[in-house]
């Protein structure tokens, strides 16, 4: 396939960054949407010219990194898929793609196609956790009894692999479906009881000091989500969050 690359270059994150035009030639249908950034940029290292930056690590799904807003769509035209799993099948021989980093305040962009989402770490730091102490205390992992049904949703919760594409898609940039998500994971769960009170508060308050927007039930998020991540999480949150706060 021939392509044209719509592609947004910014050299750092104060300087004022503009859509770029390239040109790409040969590209397999089978190749990942990564893959085909890496056969741009190494036509641009061989023209003599900087490279576009984004992120990436693992290829596999699993990380999140690969966080690109492509056609207007966070990982883009396919469906529970991040950019490095996209193909080049979803696209058209001819078509021009428009390739655009995650846009959000607490997303700042770094250069290029990447940005800082230092964010998400700040409010997992903030409490997602469970404060276990294993100094001679450890404990046999099934001796606590967790319903079936409990298990299997907060293991669902803890799939999200905290890419950013629901922030992305949020017309309030909002990061809701992540932080109820990392509540999720330990509310439904014994071991995460004992700290559940704490844990929602001091969540929620970084994530409104990090600039997210507040969710209107879009579910714009949802439908990015690459791990599929259920609103439900939102709605549970909401519970814990006022059962933290009467109390």
């Amino acid at each position: 396939m021939n392509l044209t690359l719509k592609i947004w270059r910014q050299k750092d994150a104060k300087s004022k960054g503009k859509m770029e035009t390239y040109p790409v030639t040969g590209i397999s249908e089978h190749m990942s949407f990564l893959e085909m950034l890496d056969v741009l940029n190494e036509q641009l290292v061989v023209e003599g010219k900087e490279p576009v930056e984004f992120d990436h690590d693992c290829r596999e799904g699993i990380c999140g990194m690969c966080s690109l807003h492509i056609n207007g769509e966070a990982h883009g035209p396919d469906r529970r898929v991040t950019t490095c799993q996209l193909h080049m099948r979803m696209f058209k021989d001819g078509e021009t793609i428009y390739i655009e980093p995650f846009r959000a305040k607490g997303f700042p962009v770094v250069k290029d196609l990447v940005v800082d989402r230092s964010a998400f770490d700040r409010i997992q730091h903030a409490g997602g956790f469970v404060s276990v102490n294993t100094s001679g205390n450890t404990i046999d992992a099934n001796a606590i009894p967790v319903p079936k049904d409990d298990a299997d949703e907060a293991f669902n919760a803890a799939t999200c692999i905290g890419c950013g594409a629901c922030v992305a898609s949020c017309k309030n940039a909002s990061a809701m479906l992540f932080v109820s998500a990392k509540v999720s994971q330990f509310s439904l769960l014994p071991q995460g009881k004992v700290e559940a009170k704490d844990r929602v508060m001091k969540m929620v308050k970084q994530m409104d000091l990090e600039g997210f927007g507040n969710c209107t039930n879009t579910g714009a998020c949802e439908v990015e989500c690459p791990k599929g991540i259920s609103l439900d999480n939102i709605a549970r949150m909401n519970r814990e969050y006022l059962k933290a706060s009467l109390k």
